[in-house]
């Protein structure tokens, strides 16, 4: 396990990278955590609150080295959409106590599911269902941010409407307040794409601050944020009457924020780096998120942007994220005033230029190369965000991957097993092998993978058809290859064997049972019925048996 120790251990030429790291992660950052306090329809000192105590806890706790917490594209828009259903009238007061709340719910749930050890649960999301989601999420980011950079109001009632709001209010668009988005956004990806990882955010939020100042262009129509408070976060406390409502979506919010974190953490771990502990994620970032609940910061997890800017920065450890929080505080305690004066244009330019990665046309297009089926379920994932909104997206993400596994799973290989001629080579029946042979009057069936409830009625149907098909006196199943068996697939196989038996045409054996299938089996009927005679250690075992009693015969 990575000790804090390890993390922390003082080395002035490691100090002054993490130094470095931590500025130049914190110019990005800060701009970026702002504007997705937007997202959430949070004042954008809640996105400065999100980048202090949480950053700061994670960095004392995390498993991850250069892992960069504060909040994320995916997190704010889904706890935008919770908080838009508990406070729908948008009151501050009741905004504040609201995302304390769900971000102390967030936390409970990531340390009881350290507790439960339930890290395998962020892999229930495959990835191309991910791809999907993200997509999705992606799209409704760039909608929602579409209205601030031209200057126009909307009503939202769902993506497609939106989409045909927005086009109707295209004549009603504000010059200015266009004129400023694209300089934002002018200066985010020209500086992007001549300088990789640079302090464009910093840049624009900087420049704008500057032109809003000069030319007043609060009194020109522009919106700006306004007044920010100044110091330090006021001590916020969770309201247990929001609970009950906020609950389904702090679930979704964590799982997300696990995966992310995960992911991220995964991603820019070097080789000589301890692994990424999954049980200490979930402590870290649920210990980040209940201590910034109480002072009003939203759910935070892993950003994969932000952490790349602090390993491409030189970052060797959580001292460059102690160095980010640092310049987090500073900014709450010297720079409110100015930050007060800085459009909204911007920051949703910030907003699309960062969320606009989420959507990988590339992705799909390589997922489609390989496997049509989940290309369809990463469009679903998409479509589902889309149509039934962010929160539900991630119920339909993890419904569309447990179908794709049970499918996967449902139709298992079952083959017939052939000897290769003049020698005892075993191998699968194939067209490329038409000289393979059988033996006459036995047939040997090798199933594939985990034989459960989902799959044993196909498995059982394609055997039975290929005992038609040869007609065997002796059915030798080969388990070689099955890892496990359920208890109603073992059932399933129970009855089998007795139809069989009072039919009196074919003799059921087993071969090449694996030690937990067999124990399975040995507290079954099963075993009695078959006895030694019919169990046999592997298939030429089955062979040799065969082949004598025929001699006998």
């Amino acid at each position: 396990m990575l000790t804090n120790h390890t993390i922390f251990s003082f080395n002035s030429v490691e100090l002054g990278f993490d130094l470095v790291a931590g500025l130049t992660a914190a110019a990005v950052v800060l701009p970026k955590a702002m504007a997705y306090a937007t997202v959430a329809g949070l004042p954008v000192a809640v996105g400065l609150y999100t980048a202090f105590l949480p950053m700061m806890i994670y960095a004392l706790l995390g498993s991850s080295r250069v892992l960069s917490v504060s909040s994320t594209t995916t997190l704010a828009i889904l706890t935008g959409t919770q908080l838009g259903l508990v406070v729908p009238d948008g009151d501050s007061a009741k905004l504040i106590t609201a995302v304390a709340t769900l971000t102390a719910l967030v936390g409970v749930i990531l340390i009881l599911a350290s507790v439960l050890r339930l890290g395998f649960v962020a892999n229930f999301i495959s990835t191309p269902v991910l791809t999907g989601f993200k997509a999705g999420i992606g799209l409704v980011i760039v909608l929602d941010q579409v209205p601030k950079l031209l200057g126009i109001h909307i009503h939202k009632h769902g993506f497609f409407h939106d989409v045909l709001a927005v086009i109707q209010q295209l004549p009603d668009t504000s010059l200015i307040t266009l004129t400023i988005a694209a300089g934002t956004l002018l200066i985010l990806i020209g500086m992007e794409f001549f300088w990789s990882h640079s302090p464009a955010p910093l840049i624009a939020v900087g420049g704008s601050i500057l032109v809003s100042w000069l030319f007043g262009l609060s009194t020109q129509g522009v919106a700006v944020v306004g007044f920010i408070p100044e110091g330090l976060p006021p001590l916020t406390l969770p309201d247990v009457n929001l609970v009950e409502q906020l609950l389904p979506g702090a679930l979704g919010i964590a799982l997300m924020s696990f995966t992310e974190s995960i992911a991220a953490g995964r991603a820019f771990a070097n080789c000589n780096e301890p692994a990424i502990n999954a049980n200490r994620e979930f402590i870290a970032t649920g210990v980040a998120n209940l201590g910034g609940a109480l002072f009003g910061a939203m759910p935070a997890g892993g950003g994969t942007s932000q952490t790349a800017v602090v390993r491409a920065a030189g970052g060797r450890s959580q001292k460059a994220s102690l160095v980010t929080a640092a310049t987090a505080l500073a900014t709450m305690l010297l720079l409110s005033t100015l930050l007060g004066l800085l459009p909204h244009a911007t920051l949703a330019a910030v907003v699309i230029v960062y969320s606009i990665g989420l959507i990988q046309p590339k992705e799909f297009m390589a997922i489609k190369k390989v496997r049509i089926m989940e290309f369809r379920w990463a469009l679903i994932a998409c479509l589902g965000v889309l149509m039934f909104g962010t929160l539900q997206g991630i119920v339909v993400a993890i419904i569309v991957s447990l179908i794709g596994l049970a499918s996967q799973t449902a139709h298992p290989r079952v083959s017939v097993i052939v000897r290769k001629p003049n020698t005892d080579v075993l191998r699968p029946q194939s067209p490329e092998h038409p000289e393979d042979e059988m033996i006459a009057g036995l047939l040997i069936s090798r199933p594939e993978g985990r034989i459960y409830f989902v799959n044993i009625d196909n498995i059982i149907e394609q055997i039975m058809a290929l005992v038609a098909q040869y007609q065997p006196r002796v059915l030798v199943l080969d388990m070689s290859r099955i890892t496990d068996i359920e208890y109603s697939a073992l059932q399933r196989l129970v009855e089998g064997e007795q139809r069989t038996s009072q039919q009196g045409a074919i003799t059921l054996w087993l071969a090449g049972l694996n030690p937990s299938v067999l124990e399975m089996v040995r507290h079954t009927d099963l075993a009695e019925k078959l006895g030694r005679e019919r169990m046999m250690f592997n298939v030429r075992v089955a062979i040799e048996r065969y082949q004598a009693k025929q001699n006998v015969g």
